[in-house]
């Protein structure tokens, strides 16, 4: 079975508390099911530097299914994950950079999210 862990750049996300509600959808984050922009603070990591940023990311439960077959491979696969579709670039500068470092930090910021393939330019991709 696919897992998809989104990662966009480098950055780690930390998750918030799940239980919050998604703002734009108006809807409860554990029965949210589908694709959306979803507000998410990570720890920013640079040599010299380290802060807390809020951005949007992508969050979300996309459908998904397998089936058995006759012929090989045995199996009629369907995996979207949640994922990237639209971003924009944001910069920030850090508080408490070791002297001589460049403070600013550039990272991305989801504008939209659908329920897609899964695409190793925006995500990581990984087999379980």
């Amino acid at each position: 079975r696919k897992l998809a862990y989104l990662v966009l750049g480098a950055i780690a996300l930390l998750l918030g508390g799940c239980g919050s509600v998604l703002s734009n959808t108006g809807g409860n984050l554990h029965t949210f099911v589908g694709c959306a922009v979803r507000e998410f603070t990570f720890l920013a990591k640079k040599p010299g530097c380290r802060g807390l940023i809020t951005t949007d990311a992508c969050w979300g439960r996309c459908e998904t299914w397998e089936k058995p077959i006759l012929e090989p491979p045995y199996i009629e696969a369907h995996h979207r994950v949640c994922t990237y579709n639209e971003t924009r670039q944001a910069t920030v500068k850090l508080p408490n950079c070791a002297p001589g470092v460049d403070p600013f930090y550039n990272y991305p910021v989801a504008v939209r999210c659908d329920c897609g393939a899964c695409s190793t330019a925006t995500t990581e991709c990984e087999t379980v």
